[in-house]
């Protein structure tokens, strides 16, 4: 079963640039600050910067949350999608997919422990 939204993630050219904008813009810094990916925990869901990305109206990927990401891969699969990234374990049991549905357009799935649905504003 999907459930609602947990993470928007950006690619960005330039990480610090970046860093320094979104931490003004939501009044915020970072709680996750590597130089492979930079989160910022907005409200309870999370803000991704991701470096060397290719940034534009096609460069957001909104990822939904689920309870076992290989299963929901598979359905989703089944109703058409094909796979844009393959299932990645990004850390401390966060796991992330990316898919592309049939009208050209990525959807991110994630599987997230540590995802507090209390913390939701």
């Amino acid at each position: 079963m999907i459930h609602g939204l947990r993470t928007a993630k950006y690619p960005v050219a330039d990480l610090a640039r970046a860093k320094a904008w979104y931490a003004e813009v939501f009044g915020r810094a970072p709680y996750f600050d590597q130089p492979f990916y930079v989160g910022f925990n907005i409200g309870g869901f999370e803000l991704g910067l991701v470096p060397d990305g290719q940034p534009g109206t096609g460069g957001c990927c909104a990822y939904w949350g689920v309870d076992n990401i290989e299963a929901e891969v598979q359905r989703v699969l089944g109703l058409g999608a094909s796979i844009h990234e393959k299932i990645q374990d990004v850390g401390e049991g966060i796991k992330v997919a990316e898919l592309n549905d049939p009208f050209g357009n990525v959807l991110g799935l994630i599987e997230n422990p540590l995802f507090d649905p209390a913390a939701v504003r």
